[in-house]
C-alpha cells in the first residue's frame, strides 16, 4: 500500500526518523495494517479515542531510544481525545504485534503485549 492510498499527518523527526498519524478510523486501519512494517513501532493512547501513530527508523536493524519513543507517544497523546490531559498513557507495540478483530468496527485493532509511557501531549518543533 502506498502512502497516497489514505490520509495521514507526517512529521520527520530526524535522523531518518519519521512519524505517521492517521486521520480517521479508516485511515489508522489502513495505517497500521497495509502501511506499517513489521518493524516499525506502533503507538496509540491508552483509554482514549485517537489516531494509529507510526515510528519508522531509518533502516530496519535501527531501534529508537527512548527519547524517540517519548516524542512518538507524545504526537500519539496529541493526536487522541487525551490532548488536554496534563500527562496522557500510550501504549506501543512493534507493528507487528498489531492485528484486526475479526467483525470489530473499523480502525479497532488487538495489539499485543504492549509497553506503556506516560507524556505530554505535543506536537514535534518545527
Amino acid at each position: 500500500m502506498s502512502a497516497q492510498d489514505f490520509r495521514y499527518w507526517h512529521y520527520d523527526l530526524g535522523s531518518g526518523w519519521q512519524v505517521f498519524a492517521g486521520k480517521s478510523s479508516w485511515d489508522n486501519e489502513q495505517l497500521s495494517l497495509h502501511f506499517a512494517r513489521p518493524d516499525d513501532h506502533w503507538f496509540h493512547a491508552g483509554n482514549h479515542a485517537g489516531s494509529h501513530v507510526i515510528l519508522r527508523a531509518p533502516s530496519p536493524e535501527v531501534q529508537p531510544d527512548q527519547a524517540l519513543l517519548l516524542r512518538a507517544a507524545a504526537i500519539a497523546a496529541w493526536h487522541s481525545k487525551g490532548r488536554h490531559e496534563g500527562l496522557c498513557k500510550v501504549d506501543y507495540v512493534p507493528a507487528r504485534l498489531v492485528s484486526k478483530i475479526k467483525g470489530s468496527p473499523l480502525g479497532t485493532v488487538s495489539i499485543g503485549k504492549p509497553r506503556r509511557l506516560k507524556v505530554r501531549p505535543a506536537l514535534p518543533e518545527e
